[in-house]
């Protein structure tokens, strides 16, 4: 999370090559490292503009998002470099058709409240007393982008407060099952966001806290059950399907085991599968667009073969 936004100036240097190009119709790309910093250009064949990138979303373990500045008004540019493929193509939700004029190939535009979210999601204190301020952010999300301000907590604790403390700076492990989850979900997107967005279908993988919620065990809310049960925020992510076992099965009971409990309210898995649940309870699922899998958080039996459900 701490790589979650980072200057444009550097982006290229996470990138296997550069510069990257790419073509649309008579509309050609180009984002390249120059004395000037990272340059994003577009060309019709007569005319061209090219702009400083400003931002990048993302550390490019999947994919970057470039933002800058044109005419006083942020704007998201239309392509997005992809590992996977290690090229540019559309920014997801941009229009993969042929662009009408020269500004509107360089991307999308991106208003304010917009613009407070993408910031408020990928930085720290880009907005402070309800004013949004992107020039006074810290890239990525650092300590108190979960935790919130902690200066008077510091200085409380070098006093020698000790425990005294805990009020004065938020701890989400504090949180009820239900709000842990929707508290991820500020930024990782709750059934409310797919709600507003009107987001369906396979594009809502990118949702990880509503297809958690849409979970048939997902219930009244269970600390089994939330983002920070299976992964630390405070850790990188762990890629290996065994490391979630021992989650799994703090709920369901295994082959052999005695009947579901109490405690351990699941069934034993019926295809007598005693590792790697997630690889048949949470698959990845590739979505075209973004040359890119992603884990279905929505925890649920899959047959082999089945495609993506909603």
């Amino acid at each position: 999370m701490a790589h979650a936004l980072i200057a444009a100036s550097s982006a290229l240097t996470q990138i296997p090559h550069g510069p990257l190009g790419f073509r649309i119709g008579s509309y050609s790309y180009d984002v390249a490292q120059t004395a000037k910093g990272t340059l994003y250009s577009v060309s019709n064949g007569t005319q061209s503009i090219s702009v400083p990138l400003t931002w990048a979303f993302g550390n490019a373990e999947f994919g970057q998002t470039y933002m800058f500045e044109h005419n006083g008004t942020f704007y998201e540019s239309r392509l997005s470099y992809y590992r996977s493929t290690q090229a540019l193509d559309f920014t997801t939700g941009n229009p993969r058709s042929v662009p009408g004029s020269l500004d509107a190939a360089l991307g999308r535009r991106i208003y304010p409240d917009e613009a407070r979210q993408c910031f408020g999601c990928h930085s720290t204190a880009a907005t402070t007393n309800d004013r949004f301020n992107p020039t006074q952010l810290i890239p990525g999300v650092g300590c108190e982008g979960c935790h919130g301000p902690a200066a008077q907590h510091v200085a409380e604790m070098n006093l020698g407060a000790g425990d005294q403390t805990h009020s004065l700076i938020m701890n989400p492990a504090r949180l009820s099952p239900v709000d842990s989850v929707e508290f991820c979900g500020a930024c990782h997107r709750t059934s409310v966001d797919a709600a507003l967005s009107g987001v369906t279908g396979i594009f809502t993988l990118r949702f990880p806290a509503y297809r958690l919620e849409r979970s048939r065990c997902w219930g009244v809310g269970d600390a089994r059950l939330t983002c920070v049960a299976c992964h630390d925020p405070h850790k990188p992510l762990v890629h290996k399907a065994t490391f979630y076992d021992n989650r799994c099965l703090s709920c369901h009971v295994v082959a052999g085991a005695a009947k579901p409990s109490h405690d351990h309210p699941g069934r034993v898995c019926s295809a007598g599968q005693k590792a790697s649940c997630v690889s048949c309870h949470m698959p990845k699922y590739t979505i075209p667009e973004m040359h890119t899998a992603f884990t279905d958080h929505k925890i649920s039996a899959h047959h082999g073969g089945q495609g993506f459900a909603e």
